[in-house]
């Protein structure tokens, strides 16, 4: 399928731009589905962390609809949780994933974090993470690696973190919580290091509330003040973007 969109490079970081979210959501879909066969070429499975979001459901649609995908050499970790929150809560990322991509096809292992954290640790540890499927926060964060957090040089694998308040507003913002005291203050994320050290880094980030997200990615210095700003130096890495999450950059960028 050909889609109309716009190629740049931000220091190491690939940057395509499309017209609206359902066109970024097929592209990203595409180009996740031919570095999951790229891995199995070379591998017998491929190991990918998927981040649960409003701004990923076209993508997650996109991907189910490609029929050449061996989804049962997929093992499927999720990057971040509510961990306080009840199993059966539907804020719960696991939930979110379940529903969104999960339940749809015959995966070779789905691991949800759940209250034992050092048996995810292990699982994570287990072999290399071949692709990230993630997206930006509004405020830059990476996961759950929120700027008072964030740690590019971090030794953990996975932590508990401290929510900050524009994290938590944004999860209102997306209907996922009635408003922010009803957030949970706390969660548990796989660090910085972890979810940049996979072979393939794919960035989904549509829609107008992310745009000075983006413009700080792409021009800020690259420091935890921004998290996601550590993206251009990562060389395997392609950011998606619209016209509405782009507006802020498109006449910026060479």
């Amino acid at each position: 399928m050909m889609l109309t969109h716009k190629e740049y490079k931000a220091e190491d970081l690939k940057v395509s731009v499309y017209k609206n979210r359902n066109e970024l959501g097929i592209a990203a879909a595409f180009y996740v589905a031919s570095k999951i066969n790229t891995v199995l070429k070379k591998k017998d499975e491929v190991r990918m962390i998927f981040a649960a979001a409003a701004s990923q459901r076209e993508f997650h649609q996109e991907l189910l609809k490609i029929d050449d995908i061996q989804w049962e050499r997929v093992v499927a970790f999720q990057m971040d949780e509510y961990h306080t929150l009840p199993q059966s809560a539907p804020q719960r990322f696991g939930n979110f994933l379940k529903e969104s991509l999960y339940d749809h096809k015959n995966f070779k292992a789905v691991h949800y974090l759940s209250s034992d954290l050092l048996e995810y640790e292990e699982l994570i540890k287990e072999a290399p993470i071949d692709i990230v499927c993630m997206g930006i926060g509004e405020n830059g964060h990476l996961a759950f690696n929120d700027p008072p957090v964030a740690d590019f040089n971090d030794s953990k694998i996975l932590k508990e973190v401290e929510l900050d308040n524009i994290c938590r507003q944004q999860q209102v913002n997306d209907g996922e919580f009635e408003n922010i005291q009803a957030v949970p203050e706390k969660a548990v994320t796989l660090t910085i290091p972890t979810l940049l050290n996979a072979e393939y880094l794919s960035v989904v980030v549509p829609g107008f509330s992310k745009a000075k997200a983006v413009e700080k990615t792409l021009f800020d210095p690259i420091e935890t003040n921004c998290p996601s700003t550590i993206l251009r130096k990562q060389i395997n890495s392609h950011l998606f973007l619209d016209a509405d999450s782009s507006r802020n950059v498109i006449n910026k960028l060479l």
